[in-house]
Formats: C-alpha cells, sequence, structure tokens
C-alpha cells in the first residue's frame, strides 16, 4: 500500500462520517440532512482528488532519486509541482495525462475490478466529478419555483465512497507492476 493510499483511507472516512450523520439527523430534521449527502460527495472527491496527486508526486520522487538535487531532477520535480496546483477536477482523462506524462504509465487502462471495466471506471468516475461541480456550484437550484429533486442521492454517496476505494486500490496495483 502507497502512502498516498493510506492518507486516502483516512480521508475517505470523512465522507462515511458524514453519511453515517446524514443517516441520523434525516430520521428527525430531513429537510435539513440533504447538505450532508452533497458535503459528504464533496469530501469524497476531495479524497481521490489528493490521492491522484499525492500518488503521482509519491511515484516521481521514487523515480528522481538518483537525480536528487541534479538540475534535471529539480526541473521535473518543479514542474510536476505547477501542474499539481492547476490540478482539480481530476477526471479519468486529466489523470491519465498526469501519469502518463510524468510515469509513462496509463492508470486507466488496470481500472478493472469486479462490475467495471476501464470503459465503465472511468464514466462512473467523471460522472461523480459532474456531480460533485453540481453539488459546490448548484445545490439549491430552483424547479419551477419549487425546490429541485435531491441532487445527491444516498446510494450516491455510499456508491461513490466503495467505488473510490475500489479505484484507489486499482490505481495503487497498476502502479506497484514493473
Amino acid at each position: 500500500m502507497s502512502r498516498a493510499s493510506a492518507a486516502f483511507e483516512k480521508s475517505i472516512e470523512d465522507a462515511s462520517t458524514l453519511l453515517a450523520h446524514f443517516d441520523s439527523v434525516h430520521k428527525c430534521s430531513p429537510e435539513n440532512a440533504e447538505v450532508l449527502k452533497r458535503a459528504g460527495l464533496v469530501m469524497a472527491l476531495t479524497a481521490w482528488e489528493t490521492y491522484v496527486e499525492d500518488r503521482v508526486l509519491e511515484a516521481v520522487q521514487a523515480r528522481l532519486r538518483v537525480l536528487e538535487g541534479s538540475p534535471v531532477g529539480k526541473f521535473v520535480s518543479g514542474k510536476l509541482e505547477e501542474e499539481l496546483k492547476r490540478f482539480h477536477n481530476p477526471t479519468a482523462e486529466k489523470t491519465k495525462r498526469l501519469f502518463t506524462d510524468y510515469l509513462e504509465v496509463d492508470v486507466t487502462a488496470g481500472w478493472k475490478w469486479l462490475n467495471y471495466e476501464p470503459a465503465s471506471a472511468r464514466k462512473t468516475l467523471d460522472d461523480f466529478i459532474s456531480k460533485r461541480g453540481d453539488a459546490v456550484h448548484r445545490a439549491k437550484a430552483m424547479n419551477g419555483g419549487s425546490p429541485a429533486p435531491h441532487l445527491v442521492k444516498r446510494e450516491d454517496l455510499d456508491k461513490a465512497i466503495r467505488f473510490l476505494k475500489a479505484l484507489v486500490v486499482a490505481t495503487d496495483k497498476v502502479l506497484a507492476e514493473p
């Protein structure tokens, strides 16, 4: 298990905690509980974003050990740091490009487990990333004068947490292969 994966496991627990709070609050005050599902989705995908950033940095640093302190090592490290400052909303394509550019590995090709093949895993990730954007920017949309249906359903958040955990395992597996 990578250090990035271990940190992800701790971070994703925030989303699980918010889901548990939703379950307890929803019984007493359903109108006030919906924010917990949206916040949980944001936290889950933030944990994924941090994992991707930490994992590529971890792998690049390991490869650059032999060049540590050299102009080439400093250049590559500096470019990666700059890129990570602009790295937001890690869709499948952005994640693939980051790992391909710095490690020459298409991590998305190894996104296979249970009911997922790489194409379906990429689509599912992109769908969750899109939903996160909506949860952040369009949380209180109105629909003809009445509130819109709940953007994030309980099952969506539960599925996102399970999916992202499996995605991290699959990504680590790809990067562990020689």
